[in-house]
């Protein structure tokens, strides 16, 4: 079951109630909201004014709900996540943490090939030209040595949007805020199904940036990440205004979670299809399988 993105933008109340959500509003003569909380797969929290009872807290961790805050700037900043994520988990990182060089280097080789074949095929769906990521896609070696993730993105990013001055950069200009945005919901849920796998989210298998407690989650979102850019492009190709990230364009992108990918030929939501992919990448770790299982965009 696709469980439930709820996203607060203006002061609440948030309790627990008979194993529900309880959403009250200080001040305002409005009637409480309630939400199961077994419903429940992302909080977001935008608003300085928000209250949570750690009542709330502590079912929304025991369900592995992720709990997203924003900054003043309303981008996510941090994530809270149970400590026991899975009953094997001591197992399972002890099996992450003794992974191979070679074991890193296929599957980061894995990775990177799927992500830029993802990326060819969202060139190919808007219609611009692609194949050189299609060629460059069967190219890559273990460990991507010859770095063609980076010439890979350089080519995607000059040719996917069609905006004078764009280049893909964290303060450039819109829709890289939109991209920001949609990143930041894509690294969440990525680092609730690795710690839903047993698996520790800052122990990578590419990325080692010692200041980086998400690491393995952003290796492994990065063949999800077109399926962000396409959200975002159809949202630019409507005509919205995308100067400012509004409240509107966040509940498009909050829609994220739910959207359908298509993975070994059956389609599911990418919350769903994100812990199949977490889930396959502990069986790499155990030595049961070779291959993390990816979504293909169509």
């Amino acid at each position: 079951m696709i469980k439930r993105t709820l996203f607060f933008e203006n002061p609440t109340y948030l309790s627990t109630k008979n194993e529900q959500l309880v959403v009250t509003y200080p001040g305002v003569e409005k009637a409480p909201k309630t939400v199961p909380i077994e419903d429940i797969g992302m909080l977001v929290l935008e608003n300085q004014q928000i209250t949570l009872t750690n009542g709330l807290i502590t079912k929304l961790v025991q369900n592995k709900a992720a709990v997203v805050n924003c900054n003043a700037q309303h981008l996510p900043i941090s994530l809270m996540q149970s400590l026991e994520g899975h009953s094997e988990q001591t197992e399972r990182i002890g099996q992450q943490l003794g992974a191979s060089i070679p074991l890193k280097k296929n599957l980061w080789q894995q990775t990177v090939s799927i992500k830029i074949s993802n990326q060819a095929n969202h060139l190919m769906r808007r219609g611009i030209h692609h194949l050189k990521l299609e060629r460059w896609s069967k190219e890559v070696k273990s460990g991507d040595s010859g770095n063609h993730e980076a010439i890979a993105a350089a080519f995607y990013w000059q040719n996917l949007f069609d905006i004078e001055g764009f280049t893909r950069y964290q303060k450039g200009i819109p829709p890289n805020n939109l991209l920001n945005y949609g990143y930041s919901i894509l690294r969440a849920i990525t680092a609730r199904a690795l710690v839903g796998s047993g698996m520790f989210p800052g122990v990578g298998i590419f990325h080692h940036n010692k200041y980086n407690a998400f690491c393995l989650a952003d290796d492994i979102m990065e063949p999800y990440r077109p399926f962000v850019d396409d959200l975002v492009y159809e949202i630019v190709k409507s005509g919205e205004d995308v100067c400012e990230l509004n409240t509107f364009l966040k509940s498009q992108l909050l829609k994220i979670a739910a959207m359908d990918v298509v993975m070994d030929d059956k389609v599911s939501p990418l919350m769903v299809a994100m812990s199949r992919t977490t889930n396959s990448l502990y069986e790499c770790y155990a030595g049961l399988s070779r291959k993390i299982l990816y979504p293909v965009y169509e």
